[in-house]
């Protein structure tokens, strides 16, 4: 019989994601501790893909960890650190953030009393560690706990819930040298067995490689199932983005390109669509369309970093998201699970882009608290999953 050890955590829903939370002091110290128990909970690696032996749901957006303790950085409240594990494979990867999740860690700061509650508006600073970068959250609370019923909505969410403002800033050079890696709006890039593709490389929140639609025979308004069953399109697309880390210098060669970075997104001029609910869209709706890709699949909705990236890219005369959007304020962007309005600050200064930040809105359910359970042997040294 397996002796099992019990970890405090939390299950919420932030944005359009599901992760598991910790409290940092509630973990083990040791990072190949953490990343067995991490594995484990979600229940990866899953050769089926379901991860069905754990809290994961089988697909990127819902195979994430979460871990929130008190600041290492001076202008901040919290440091968070975001974790994407991966569904098939003994994966935990801390090359990215997750901007859905964000939505969820003020709250949780303040259920854990890692920062006082104030009844009314608050106010928690982030500083997210994978990326150096500082968020600010402000949400409602009440008797001490964030507020989470109202009646603000968001795509691919099927109920309302109390608003939450994230401001992103100064996300450029998230994990790259600078906003535009090359310097450049707009690249053209030489891909094996594709030739010559232009693209623009933006790192603001997390790094994104955009791509036009027509370059690769698609409209641009396709559902991510069928887009991920293509699987010559998924090669392509997953080569492009593997140069593409090369050339932001994320990697030394397509081959050591990690999974979780770049993004690549494909993105056309806005166009009637229909969501995965089934609501129909005009082209007024929105002013661009946007599929992006998640840890090798087509994202149900789209990643919060990747939509406050496209806002950014936008705003950049020239680049593949500026030549098809037709609008220069607040970014309305059509993606699979309905329109999400996305809002950036970027300044040209001298002939070169400063993002000064990027501001959405979200919601936020805490839906589970309790004990997790792990193998004991786990605290082992050396021991395996």
């Amino acid at each position: 019989m397996t002796e099992n050890k019990r970890i405090r955590a939390a299950f919420y829903r932030g944005g359009t994601s599901k992760a598991v939370v910790f409290n940092g002091a509630d973990l083990p110290g040791e990072r190949d501790v953490r990343d067995r128990i991490f594995l484990h909970i979600l229940g990866s690696p899953d050769p089926f893909g379901r991860q069905l032996n754990g809290m994961g749901g089988g697909l990127s957006s819902l195979s994430k960890v979460v871990i929130v303790e008190p600041s290492s950085h001076p202008e901040a409240d919290i440091d968070y650190t975001f974790v994407q594990v991966a569904v098939d494979a003994p994966v935990a990867d801390y090359g990215s953030t997750c901007g859905n999740m964000s939505s969820a860690v003020g709250p949780f700061a303040v259920h854990e009393g890692l920062v006082q509650p104030i009844n009314g508006l608050q106010r928690v600073t982030m500083h997210n560690t994978n990326t150096g970068k500082i968020y600010r959250s402000e949400f409602q609370v009440k008797n001490g706990e964030a507020v989470e019923a109202g009646d603000f909505e968001i795509p691919g969410v099927t109920q309302s819930g109390a608003k939450i403002r994230l401001d992103f800033l100064d996300p450029g050079a998230s994990m790259t040298d600078g906003l535009l890696p090359t310097g450049h709006p707009l690249d053209c890039l030489e891909v094996e067995g594709l030739g010559r593709i232009d693209v623009s490389m933006v790192d603001a929140a997390n790094p994104v490689v955009f791509v036009r639609a027509d370059d690769f025979g698609m409209k641009g308004t396709e559902s991510p199932g069928d887009l991920d069953a293509d699987a010559k399109l998924m090669f392509q697309l997953d080569t492009v983005r593997r140069q593409a880390g090369v050339t932001m210098g994320l990697a030394r060669s397509p081959d050591k390109t990690p999974l979780s970075n770049p993004k690549i997104a494909i993105v056309s001029r806005a166009q009637p669509f229909t969501a995965l609910d089934g609501s129909d869209y005009t082209t007024d709706s929105h002013d661009v369309s946007v599929r992006l890709i998640s840890m090798g699949n087509f994202h149900r909705a789209i990643t919060l970093t990747g939509a406050m990236c496209v806002a950014v890219a936008a705003k950049m005369e020239g680049s593949v998201v500026a030549r098809v959007t037709r609008t220069p304020g607040t970014l309305r962007i059509g993606n699979p699970s309905g329109v999400l309005p996305v809002d950036a600050d970027v300044k040209n200064q001298g002939g070169g882009y400063h993002a000064v930040s990027a501001t959405t809105f979200r919601t936020q359910r805490r839906i589970m608290e309790g004990a997790l359970l792990y193998p004991a042997h786990f605290l082992e040294r050396g021991s395996e999953t």
